[in-house]
Protein backbone atom coordinates (compact mmCIF):
# COMPACT_ATOMS: atom_id res chain seq x y z
CA UNK A 1 0.00 0.00 0.00
CA UNK A 2 1.29 3.62 -1.21
CA UNK A 3 1.82 5.46 1.88
CA UNK A 4 2.29 9.42 1.20
CA UNK A 5 4.26 11.61 3.26
CA UNK A 6 3.96 15.38 4.08
CA UNK A 7 6.90 17.81 4.55
CA UNK A 8 6.44 19.53 7.85
CA UNK A 9 5.95 23.18 7.51
CA UNK A 10 8.30 25.96 9.61
CA UNK A 11 7.02 27.02 12.98
CA UNK A 12 6.96 30.70 10.82
CA UNK A 13 3.82 29.64 9.22
CA UNK A 14 2.77 28.15 12.05
CA UNK A 15 2.37 31.53 13.32
CA UNK A 16 0.85 33.09 10.49
CA UNK A 17 -1.45 29.86 10.29
CA UNK A 18 -2.38 30.61 13.95
CA UNK A 19 -2.88 34.38 13.20
CA UNK A 20 -5.43 33.74 10.98
CA UNK A 21 -7.28 30.94 12.44
CA UNK A 22 -10.73 32.25 13.97
CA UNK A 23 -11.84 31.51 17.33
CA UNK A 24 -14.52 28.55 17.46
CA UNK A 25 -17.28 28.63 20.52
CA UNK A 26 -18.18 25.01 20.23
CA UNK A 27 -15.57 22.29 22.42
CA UNK A 28 -13.77 19.53 21.12
CA UNK A 29 -14.87 15.55 21.33
CA UNK A 30 -13.07 14.42 24.22
CA UNK A 31 -12.13 11.15 25.62
CA UNK A 32 -9.97 11.83 28.91
CA UNK A 33 -7.66 9.99 31.15
CA UNK A 34 -6.29 10.64 34.36
CA UNK A 35 -2.99 10.14 33.23
CA UNK A 36 -0.41 12.02 30.83
CA UNK A 37 1.60 9.05 30.68
CA UNK A 38 -0.73 7.46 27.86
CA UNK A 39 -0.07 8.34 24.14
CA UNK A 40 -1.47 11.48 23.10
CA UNK A 41 -3.83 11.24 20.22
CA UNK A 42 -5.47 14.05 18.48
CA UNK A 43 -8.04 13.34 15.10
CA UNK A 44 -11.01 15.14 13.87
CA UNK A 45 -14.40 14.18 13.01
CA UNK A 46 -16.53 11.78 15.06
CA UNK A 47 -16.21 8.76 13.13
CA UNK A 48 -12.95 8.51 12.80
CA UNK A 49 -12.32 9.53 16.70
CA UNK A 50 -14.31 6.71 17.43
CA UNK A 51 -12.58 3.84 15.67
CA UNK A 52 -9.64 5.06 16.70
CA UNK A 53 -11.05 4.76 20.30
CA UNK A 54 -12.54 1.42 19.67
CA UNK A 55 -8.81 0.58 19.38
CA UNK A 56 -6.67 2.39 21.53
CA UNK A 57 -9.44 2.93 24.55
CA UNK A 58 -8.46 3.76 27.87
CA UNK A 59 -4.78 3.31 26.83
CA UNK A 60 -4.55 6.40 24.79
CA UNK A 61 -5.66 9.96 25.84
CA UNK A 62 -7.55 11.15 22.82
CA UNK A 63 -8.79 14.31 21.48
CA UNK A 64 -11.36 14.63 18.64
CA UNK A 65 -10.43 18.37 17.13
CA UNK A 66 -14.21 18.60 14.99
CA UNK A 67 -16.75 19.03 17.10
CA UNK A 68 -20.23 16.73 16.54
CA UNK A 69 -22.55 17.89 13.80
CA UNK A 70 -20.00 20.75 12.39
CA UNK A 71 -19.25 20.84 8.40
CA UNK A 72 -16.13 19.28 8.45
CA UNK A 73 -15.50 20.46 4.80
CA UNK A 74 -15.20 23.79 6.23
CA UNK A 75 -14.37 23.69 9.49
CA UNK A 76 -11.54 26.14 10.87
CA UNK A 77 -9.60 24.88 14.04
CA UNK A 78 -9.65 27.44 16.73
CA UNK A 79 -6.26 28.73 18.06
CA UNK A 80 -6.54 26.88 21.34
CA UNK A 81 -6.44 23.49 19.28
CA UNK A 82 -2.71 24.37 18.23
CA UNK A 83 -2.00 23.61 21.82
CA UNK A 84 -3.35 20.05 21.85
CA UNK A 85 -1.84 19.25 18.40
CA UNK A 86 1.42 20.39 19.88
CA UNK A 87 1.28 17.89 22.80
CA UNK A 88 0.09 14.99 20.44
CA UNK A 89 2.23 12.06 19.65
CA UNK A 90 -0.05 11.03 17.14
CA UNK A 91 -2.30 13.12 14.72
CA UNK A 92 -4.56 11.01 12.75
CA UNK A 93 -6.27 12.76 9.91
CA UNK A 94 -8.69 11.61 6.88
CA UNK A 95 -6.82 13.50 4.38
CA UNK A 96 -7.99 13.69 0.81
CA UNK A 97 -8.25 17.24 1.47
CA UNK A 98 -10.92 17.22 4.06
CA UNK A 99 -9.05 19.02 6.84
CA UNK A 100 -6.58 20.86 5.47
CA UNK A 101 -6.62 24.26 7.96
CA UNK A 102 -6.52 21.23 10.47
CA UNK A 103 -3.67 19.26 8.60
CA UNK A 104 -1.62 22.92 8.31
CA UNK A 105 -2.06 24.15 11.72
CA UNK A 106 -0.56 20.42 13.42
CA UNK A 107 2.05 20.34 10.66
CA UNK A 108 3.25 23.93 12.19
CA UNK A 109 2.79 23.46 15.94
CA UNK A 110 3.48 19.11 16.01
CA UNK A 111 6.93 18.08 17.91
CA UNK A 112 9.79 16.67 16.76
CA UNK A 113 8.52 13.37 17.94
CA UNK A 114 4.99 13.40 16.48
CA UNK A 115 3.87 12.00 13.58
CA UNK A 116 1.10 13.43 11.07
CA UNK A 117 -0.76 10.07 9.92
CA UNK A 118 -3.32 10.43 6.91
CA UNK A 119 -5.90 7.29 6.60
CA UNK A 120 -7.48 7.40 3.61
CA UNK A 121 -4.47 7.77 1.13
CA UNK A 122 -3.12 4.95 3.08
CA UNK A 123 -6.77 2.73 2.76
CA UNK A 124 -7.34 3.30 -1.55
CA UNK A 125 -4.94 4.34 -4.07
CA UNK A 126 -5.63 7.58 -6.06
CA UNK A 127 -6.83 5.41 -8.91
CA UNK A 128 -9.70 4.49 -6.99
CA UNK A 129 -10.47 8.24 -5.58
CA UNK A 130 -14.28 8.91 -6.59
CA UNK A 131 -15.16 12.30 -7.94
CA UNK A 132 -18.80 12.69 -8.12
CA UNK A 133 -21.52 15.54 -7.79
CA UNK A 134 -20.23 17.64 -4.72
CA UNK A 135 -16.32 16.91 -5.30
CA UNK A 136 -16.12 17.12 -9.50
CA UNK A 137 -12.81 16.29 -10.52
CA UNK A 138 -12.30 19.44 -11.95
CA UNK A 139 -11.56 20.79 -8.83
CA UNK A 140 -8.98 18.19 -7.80
CA UNK A 141 -10.98 17.44 -4.50
CA UNK A 142 -11.83 13.68 -4.02
CA UNK A 143 -14.75 12.57 -2.27
CA UNK A 144 -13.22 11.82 1.08
CA UNK A 145 -15.97 10.03 2.80
CA UNK A 146 -13.96 6.20 2.64
CA UNK A 147 -15.13 5.62 6.50
CA UNK A 148 -18.87 5.16 5.08
CA UNK A 149 -17.78 1.69 3.65
CA UNK A 150 -17.16 -0.16 6.37
CA UNK A 151 -14.50 -2.42 5.49
CA UNK A 152 -12.37 1.32 5.15
CA UNK A 153 -13.45 1.78 8.24
CA UNK A 154 -11.80 -1.15 9.38
CA UNK A 155 -8.49 -0.66 7.49
CA UNK A 156 -8.63 3.07 9.28
CA UNK A 157 -8.61 0.79 12.35
CA UNK A 158 -6.16 -1.46 11.38
CA UNK A 159 -3.52 1.48 10.53
CA UNK A 160 -4.44 3.04 13.62
CA UNK A 161 -3.53 -0.21 15.66
CA UNK A 162 -0.09 -0.67 13.82
CA UNK A 163 0.37 2.98 14.87
CA UNK A 164 -0.62 2.65 18.22
CA UNK A 165 1.37 -0.81 18.57
CA UNK A 166 4.44 0.86 17.44
CA UNK A 167 4.37 3.60 19.79
CA UNK A 168 3.62 2.29 22.67
CA UNK A 169 4.34 -1.74 22.49
CA UNK A 170 3.99 -2.10 26.08
CA UNK A 171 -0.20 -2.32 25.06
CA UNK A 172 0.37 -3.90 22.24
CA UNK A 173 -1.11 -6.92 23.70
CA UNK A 174 -4.46 -4.75 24.34
CA UNK A 175 -4.49 -2.81 21.17
CA UNK A 176 -4.49 -6.19 19.29
CA UNK A 177 -7.33 -7.30 20.87
CA UNK A 178 -9.59 -4.35 20.93
CA UNK A 179 -8.68 -4.21 16.96
CA UNK A 180 -9.63 -8.13 16.81
CA UNK A 181 -13.33 -7.48 18.70
CA UNK A 182 -13.77 -4.25 16.33
CA UNK A 183 -12.84 -6.49 13.41
CA UNK A 184 -15.86 -8.72 14.35
CA UNK A 185 -18.20 -6.44 15.07
CA UNK A 186 -17.54 -4.68 11.27
CA UNK A 187 -17.57 -8.11 9.90
CA UNK A 188 -20.94 -8.54 11.52
CA UNK A 189 -22.07 -5.29 10.34
CA UNK A 190 -21.06 -5.64 6.92
CA UNK A 191 -23.16 -9.54 6.88
CA UNK A 192 -26.34 -7.36 8.14
CA UNK A 193 -25.76 -4.26 5.79
CA UNK A 194 -25.67 -6.75 2.91
CA UNK A 195 -28.50 -8.66 4.00
CA UNK A 196 -30.71 -5.78 5.24
CA UNK A 197 -30.18 -3.89 1.77
CA UNK A 198 -31.17 -7.28 -0.44
CA UNK A 199 -34.67 -7.01 1.23
CA UNK A 200 -34.99 -3.48 -1.31
CA UNK A 201 -36.41 -3.98 -4.15
CA UNK A 202 -33.35 -3.61 -6.80
CA UNK A 203 -35.17 -0.83 -8.81
CA UNK A 204 -35.24 1.06 -5.52
CA UNK A 205 -31.14 0.85 -5.29
CA UNK A 206 -30.80 4.08 -5.88
CA UNK A 207 -29.90 7.16 -3.57
CA UNK A 208 -29.91 10.60 -4.02
CA UNK A 209 -29.05 12.45 -0.91
CA UNK A 210 -27.92 16.35 0.00
CA UNK A 211 -24.60 15.69 1.05
CA UNK A 212 -23.19 13.00 -1.39
CA UNK A 213 -21.40 10.92 1.35
CA UNK A 214 -22.12 7.49 0.39
CA UNK A 215 -20.12 7.49 -2.84
CA UNK A 216 -17.46 4.99 -1.29
CA UNK A 217 -20.90 3.00 0.36
CA UNK A 218 -22.96 2.64 -2.21
CA UNK A 219 -20.68 0.06 -4.83
CA UNK A 220 -20.45 -2.59 -1.47
CA UNK A 221 -23.57 -3.09 -1.36
CA UNK A 222 -25.53 -2.42 -4.74
CA UNK A 223 -26.65 0.97 -4.57
CA UNK A 224 -26.27 3.28 -7.29
CA UNK A 225 -26.12 7.19 -6.06
CA UNK A 226 -27.85 8.75 -8.96
CA UNK A 227 -26.93 12.89 -7.66
CA UNK A 228 -26.37 15.14 -4.96
CA UNK A 229 -28.46 18.34 -4.18
CA UNK A 230 -25.38 19.89 -2.67
CA UNK A 231 -23.49 21.85 -5.09
CA UNK A 232 -19.51 21.77 -4.98
CA UNK A 233 -19.10 25.26 -3.39
CA UNK A 234 -21.46 23.54 -0.22
CA UNK A 235 -24.43 26.13 -1.30
CA UNK A 236 -27.62 25.92 -2.72
CA UNK A 237 -28.38 24.65 -6.15
CA UNK A 238 -29.76 27.45 -8.54
CA UNK A 239 -33.01 27.43 -9.49
CA UNK A 240 -32.32 25.53 -13.23
CA UNK A 241 -30.50 22.54 -11.41
CA UNK A 242 -33.42 22.15 -8.82
CA UNK A 243 -35.81 21.82 -12.14
CA UNK A 244 -34.07 19.56 -13.80
CA UNK A 245 -33.49 17.40 -10.42
CA UNK A 246 -37.27 17.60 -9.98
CA UNK A 247 -37.28 16.02 -13.76
CA UNK A 248 -34.89 13.22 -13.04
CA UNK A 249 -36.54 11.91 -9.75
CA UNK A 250 -40.55 12.00 -11.33
CA UNK A 251 -38.26 10.15 -14.21
CA UNK A 252 -36.23 8.21 -12.52
CA UNK A 253 -39.37 6.97 -9.82
CA UNK A 254 -36.89 7.70 -7.20
CA UNK A 255 -39.15 6.77 -3.91
CA UNK A 256 -36.91 8.86 -1.39
CA UNK A 257 -35.02 11.55 -1.14
CA UNK A 258 -32.52 11.92 1.93
CA UNK A 259 -31.04 15.33 4.05
CA UNK A 260 -28.84 15.50 6.22
CA UNK A 261 -28.45 15.99 10.15
CA UNK A 262 -25.37 18.47 9.31
CA UNK A 263 -26.88 19.92 6.50
CA UNK A 264 -30.49 21.36 6.57
CA UNK A 265 -32.10 22.05 3.54
CA UNK A 266 -35.18 23.92 2.42
CA UNK A 267 -34.50 23.05 -0.91
CA UNK A 268 -34.59 19.14 -1.04
CA UNK A 269 -38.07 19.39 1.16
CA UNK A 270 -39.14 21.71 -1.97
CA UNK A 271 -37.43 19.06 -4.18
CA UNK A 272 -39.32 16.46 -2.48
CA UNK A 273 -42.68 17.81 -2.61
CA UNK A 274 -42.80 18.63 -6.07
CA UNK A 275 -41.75 15.69 -7.25
CA UNK A 276 -44.09 12.95 -5.37
CA UNK A 277 -40.86 11.33 -3.04
CA UNK A 278 -40.63 10.90 0.37
CA UNK A 279 -38.15 13.05 1.98
CA UNK A 280 -36.14 11.54 5.17
CA UNK A 281 -33.51 14.02 6.91
CA UNK A 282 -31.63 11.85 9.19
CA UNK A 283 -28.65 10.59 7.59
CA UNK A 284 -24.89 11.10 8.90
CA UNK A 285 -21.68 11.00 8.46
CA UNK A 286 -19.97 13.05 10.69
CA UNK A 287 -22.53 13.22 13.70
CA UNK A 288 -22.90 10.10 15.71
CA UNK A 289 -26.54 8.91 16.59
CA UNK A 290 -27.59 8.68 20.13
CA UNK A 291 -25.97 10.62 23.26
CA UNK A 292 -22.48 9.93 24.90
CA UNK A 293 -22.52 6.32 26.73
CA UNK A 294 -25.43 5.35 25.16
CA UNK A 295 -24.59 2.14 22.53
CA UNK A 296 -25.92 3.62 19.38
CA UNK A 297 -23.37 7.16 20.01
CA UNK A 298 -20.59 5.08 17.65
CA UNK A 299 -19.64 4.17 14.49
CA UNK A 300 -21.32 1.07 14.41
CA UNK A 301 -24.35 2.83 15.44
CA UNK A 302 -23.82 5.64 12.80
CA UNK A 303 -23.81 2.74 10.17
CA UNK A 304 -26.97 0.77 11.50
CA UNK A 305 -28.70 3.61 12.03
CA UNK A 306 -27.71 5.21 8.07
CA UNK A 307 -28.82 1.83 6.70
CA UNK A 308 -32.15 1.21 9.09
CA UNK A 309 -32.62 4.47 7.76
CA UNK A 310 -32.55 3.80 3.86
CA UNK A 311 -33.79 0.29 4.00
CA UNK A 312 -37.49 1.21 5.32
CA UNK A 313 -37.76 4.57 3.25
CA UNK A 314 -36.95 2.52 -0.29
CA UNK A 315 -39.17 -0.63 0.88
CA UNK A 316 -37.34 -3.46 2.75
CA UNK A 317 -36.92 -4.70 5.99
CA UNK A 318 -34.07 -3.73 8.24
CA UNK A 319 -34.57 -6.44 10.93
CA UNK A 320 -31.17 -7.74 10.10
CA UNK A 321 -29.75 -5.10 11.61
CA UNK A 322 -31.09 -5.31 15.02
CA UNK A 323 -28.79 -8.09 16.43
CA UNK A 324 -25.49 -5.98 15.14
CA UNK A 325 -23.73 -4.94 18.65
CA UNK A 326 -23.21 -1.45 18.66
CA UNK A 327 -21.29 -0.56 22.05
CA UNK A 328 -17.77 0.52 21.65
CA UNK A 329 -15.40 -2.26 21.99
CA UNK A 330 -13.83 -1.18 25.25
CA UNK A 331 -16.72 0.40 26.63
CA UNK A 332 -17.22 4.90 26.86
CA UNK A 333 -14.81 6.36 29.20
CA UNK A 334 -17.12 8.39 31.73
CA UNK A 335 -14.99 11.38 31.47
CA UNK A 336 -16.39 12.92 28.20
CA UNK A 337 -17.44 16.46 26.78
CA UNK A 338 -19.38 16.99 24.00
CA UNK A 339 -19.82 20.20 22.09
CA UNK A 340 -22.32 22.15 22.98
Amino acid sequence: MTRVSRNTLSCVLGCVVLALIPACAAQPTRVSSTTNTKLQVVSTVSPIVNIIYNVGGERIELVGIVPEGTNSHTFEPAPSDAARLAQADLIFVNGLQLEEPTKKLAEANKKASAELVELGPQTIQAADYIYDFSFPKQEGKPNPHLWMNPMFALHYAEITRDNLVRRDPTNADYYNKNFTAFQARINELDTAITTAVGTIPEKNRRLLTYHDSFAYFAPRYGFTVIGAIQPSDFGEPSAKEVADLITQIRQAQVPALFGSEVFPSKVLEQIAKESGAKYVDTLRDDDLPGAPGEPLHSYVGLLVENVTTMTNALGGNPAPLNAVQTANVPGLDSNVSQPQ
